[in-house]
């Protein structure tokens, strides 16, 4: 039987850090601990940065990829359709959490244009000193984040099988993030497919990245298409080289080894244009 455990947001210490993607599917929900419902549970949101790639592979640095979803869990991903997450820096600031929650990830309350003091600045630089963790200017100048998916078991996922379906501009920002979803996303094997949620900060603080794990499925889906192998995504942003089509793998990027992209000296990969991702459902990841 799991007891429950609410730490408070001071004793968690980094618990309003960062952001994760909030959905029951998720590994790491409950932490690293199978026996404690952790309410506040905070780290699946921990980011990745300068690590070998045996540890930032499937946040293997935690452990997460230790402590799948529980029985029944999977991120429902109607073909065609969408899905809602939620993003937040722990778990009690989401509806997972049982508690109140706001429009925000960090459950306080913001006004509709939350913006920096200035362009230069970001958003913890103003007299609240909140928002660091979104490592943004406004809404606008958020990097835009992304889930992939591989039909492989997880043990055999590799960045050769695991395929960006889809990408949502200007994210995080508020809590509820809806993904659209391809209509030709076939349907996944029986124990279901693995799949990651992703994002890149575009300055704002430390030059890390995120890959958090779940548990998913296709539903809807008559599709007999076949995922391509995806293709390394190359900077595009510069209006000069061409931006790879089709099928292509997460952002590898700043880590000790396994690095995958290479972008100009001051500039930061993303899920989105100046990579080659269009906002939205990405039809092209087929055969």
């Amino acid at each position: 039987m799991k007891t429950s455990t609410l730490l408070t947001l001071a004793a968690a210490g980094v618990a309003q850090a960062h952001v994760a993607a909030w959905v029951k599917g998720m590994y790491c929900l409950n932490g690293t601990n199978p026996q404690t419902d952790t309410l506040n549970s905070n780290t699946a949101v921990w980011p990745l940065y300068d690590l070998p790639k045996s540890q930032w592979w499937m946040q293997q640095d935690r452990g997460c990829d230790k402590f799948p979803p529980d029985e029944g869990d999977s991120l429902e991903l109607p073909a065609g359709g969408s899905f809602t997450v939620e993003l937040a820096h722990n778990k009690g600031q989401t509806t997972l959490g049982g508690g109140p929650v706001s429009e925000w990830p960090d459950g306080n309350d913001h006004p509709e244009d939350w913006h920096s003091p200035s362009p230069d600045t970001c958003l913890d630089a103003n007299p609240d000193h909140l928002g660091g963790a979104m490592h943004t200017h406004n809404e606008s100048t958020a990097a835009g984040t992304a889930f992939a998916i591989s039909y492989n078991d997880p043990s055999q996922v590799t960045i050769d099988n695991l395929v960006v379906f889809t990408t949502l501009q200007h994210t995080p920002w508020k809590r509820l993030a809806t993904y659209d979803v391809p209509a030709d996303l076939p349907p996944c094997p029986e124990s279901g497919c693995y799949c990651a949620w992703l994002w890149v900060p575009d300055g704002c603080g430390q030059p890390n990245m995120y890959m958090q794990n779940l548990k998913c499925h296709v539903t809807g889906s008559k599709s007999t298409k076949k995922v391509a192998t995806p293709k390394a995504p190359i900077y595009c942003g510069d209006g000069k080289t061409p931006c790879v089509t089709g099928a292509k793998q997460m952002i590898a990027w700043n880590q000790a080894d396994g690095n995958n992209v290479e972008v100009p000296a001051g500039v930061s990969p993303g899920y989105n244009e100046k990579m080659g991702w269009e906002p939205g459902a990405q039809t092209d990841i087929f055969e």
